[in-house]
């Protein structure tokens, strides 16, 4: 009884769906108001952001029973439980996210349309023809094109378990229509050189086809790396929603305000972070292209929180739905696009340290050194009901040197728990290579819920590292406004 009642759906409070819902019409109907606002496409998103939070609080649930007569289920690892708990539901959230997208395109452009509409009878008055901005059509509709693809690739993951070596290459297919726009426009593949390596290098260093390989890896990193750092109820939407909110946060930096003020920095490294400014323009500092790509990151931001928000209430522990591969690759995509469209690829990685902490530490067993079994979860004790580190044994083969080099550096450092044969004195036991067992080895036992939050507090302070170091050190070793 007590299991069938942890497994009951949570509660959806009608008054969200009342408060929301005529909120979300506001936002979408005062664009079309005169006189419009200043920034009439972000009213709209949000208020798109506001139907996906709610589209995805309700639809996950209905949805749940279909997806489990369709044998898209699974048992909960971490549980004592056998009951099925609906898997790949990151579809729903995919499916919604990449629906408002696409309901948003005449916001997007619905000043074009009209300068468009009117070219015609304004060229008879002797005025300029004002032309359709076909390159951001191309852009959005080559973002929405990366998405779809990212959703189809996840969802085959899901049915078909593709394994690790094999899926990390996958999500290089779905960034070819944003790298083939980006040659059609003759994008930048300059990078700038940091100040210190300009006697050597000069100020800018082209690195032509190279960027392109630089920007596929990035889609793969940030498709891939949420999904690897995985296992327990709500790790990996809660990697979204942190991200979500940094580069959303980062993004209002740079928008038109009607005021200035300074935000200030620890360490006096700089005089801080400058809003406001010439033209009130935010940090884009009268820049209409900065204003124009920040705005085009919160159009797909805003949206992704949204959904994410409403899936992880079903997610939290104990989880009544799983995301499956889907979602991360959605999710993860999400990022890439608007870190190469609005070219702050850099900035993006900073929020990615927790990622990119545990996609080092994970190396060794992606690519072979050490034994990978299928799941690196935690271990589970039953009586306690507490997480402990998991462990890989070395029992097929012994460890090569460079394999045992690797880890016993990874045990000076903290980093590993080694198990030692007492015949051979060679490592034959490991635990796991992930950020959650390093929690787990540093911190002591804990429920899966503390370890969800641990893994929260882990990705908060990233962020703010990130916000320190974009906005404080950056500007030693680069002049300007770098990202």
């Amino acid at each position: 009884m007590a299991q069938d009642q942890a497994l009951r759906p949570r509660p959806l409070p009608r008054v969200l769906l009342f408060t929301l819902a005529p909120t979300a019409v506001w936002f979408l109907v005062r664009p079309l108001i005169e006189p419009a606002p200043a920034l009439p496409a972000l009213y709209a998103a949000f208020g798109f952001s506001i139907l996906a939070f709610l589209g995805s609080l309700y639809l996950v649930p209905a949805l749940g029973p279909t997806f489990i007569r369709a044998n898209l289920k699974g048992r909960d690892l971490l549980k004592t439980y056998d009951t099925p708990i609906p898997e790949s539901q990151g579809l729903v959230c995919a499916s919604l996210y990449i629906l408002l997208l696409i309901l948003f395109i005449p916001y997007a452009f619905s000043e074009s349309i009209t300068n468009h509409h009117d070219a015609a009878r304004r060229a008879h008055e002797g005025l300029v023809v004002n032309e359709f901005p076909h390159h951001q059509l191309a852009v959005y509709l080559s973002s929405l094109l990366s998405l779809l693809m990212a959703t189809m690739l996840g969802f085959l993951d899901d049915v078909f378990d593709i394994r690790w070596r094999h899926k990390l290459p996958i999500p290089i297919i779905a960034s070819i229509p944003l790298l083939i726009v980006y040659y059609s426009e003759r994008g930048a593949t300059d990078v700038v050189v940091p100040i210190p390596l300009r006697w050597l290098l000069g100020t800018l260093v082209n690195l032509g086809p190279l960027y392109y390989v630089y920007m596929s890896l990035l889609s793969t990193f940030c498709t891939n790396s949420i999904n690897i750092l995985a296992g327990i109820n709500g790790s990996e939407v809660s990697q979204a929603v942190v991200i979500a909110v940094s580069v959303i946060l980062n993004d209002l930096l740079f928008l038109p305000w009607a005021f200035g003020f300074r935000i200030p920095l620890p360490l006096h490294v700089t005089e801080g972070v400058k809003v406001g400014g010439v033209w009130s323009a935010g940090m884009a500092y009268g820049s209409r292209i900065l204003v124009e790509r920040h705005l085009f990151s919160l159009y797909f931001m805003l949206p992704l929180l949204g959904v994410c928000l409403g899936f992880m209430y079903h997610n939290w522990y104990p989880a009544r739905a799983f995301p499956g591969d889907t979602l991360c690759y959605v999710a993860g995509m999400a990022f890439a696009v608007v870190g190469i469209q609005a070219h702050y690829s850099k900035t993006l990685l900073l929020f990615f340290l927790p990622q990119i902490f545990n996609f080092v530490l994970s190396c060794p067993q992606l690519f072979g050194l050490v034994p990978c079994p299928r799941h690196r979860v935690p271990r589970y004790d039953p009586e306690t009901q507490l997480l402990y580190p998991s462990r890989a044994e070395f029992k097929e083969k012994r460890p090569s040197a460079l394999a045992s080099l690797v880890l016993r550096v990874f045990s000076a450092l903290g980093l590993v728990e080694l198990t030692f044969d007492e015949r051979t004195g060679e490592i034959s036991q490991t635990t796991n290579l992930t950020i959650l067992n390093v929690f787990l080895l540093r911190l002591g036992p804990m429920r899966e819920d503390s370890l969800t939050r641990v893994l929260i507090a882990t990705q908060v302070c990233g962020s703010l590292m990130a916000f320190f170091v974009r906005y404080g050190l950056a500007g030693l070793v680069y002049d300007g406004n770098r990202r």
